[in-house]
């Protein structure tokens, strides 16, 4: 099983030239055109990627993540989530990075079989970086108004935030 995953990535990529050649395309050309694509899709992005680290950033910096945070404790717990997790739920639409630290201190602090480092998994595998993704993809197509995207993505990260303790409390008997 291992002989055939090292050898299946150069097949893929020796059938796509073979393919290329039978055909008559310019591959060498093809391939230009493609990283010159790329590299003009990476610029038209870059500036909203740097808006966004930077926002993240400062807002890590400034201590407005903690206040929120104490903010929407009390709610959060009603709802039946642990208290540990309420910064993930701030911060996962806007940063994976972050997030992922976030969720690595409550994996140190709980571990990661408490109920509040499960959740936290849950929530993780469960939800995406709303932001980054609109930042990314929207900005590689040059699409500027999101419409319904923002409250759409939103609503569905908040679903999966609510149902994610219960999802744990339901499988883990916890």
């Amino acid at each position: 099983m291992d002989k055939i995953g090292v050898y299946l990535v150069p097949c893929i990529i020796a059938l796509i030239l073979l393919f290329g050649f039978f055909r008559k395309v310019p591959l060498f050309d093809t391939f230009l055109d493609g990283a010159k694509e790329g590299l003009r899709s990476t610029v038209s992005i870059a500036p909203a990627l740097v808006g966004l680290i930077t926002a993240v950033t400062m807002l890590k910096a400034s201590g407005a993540l903690d206040l929120f945070t104490a903010a929407v404790r009390p709610l959060a717990q009603a709802l039946g989530l642990p208290p540990e997790v309420v910064p993930l739920t701030l911060l996962r639409p806007v940063s994976g990075s972050g997030s992922m630290a976030l969720l690595n201190g409550i994996f140190a602090d709980c571990g990661p079989d408490s109920f509040a480092g499960r959740v936290a998994a849950v929530m993780m595998g469960s939800t995406e970086t709303t932001f980054y993704a609109i930042a990314v993809y929207f900005g590689a197509v040059g699409i500027k108004k999101t419409r319904h995207t923002i409250p759409a993505a939103l609503s569905a990260d908040l679903v999966s935030f609510l149902t994610s303790a219960l999802a744990v409390r339901l499988f883990f008997r916890m």
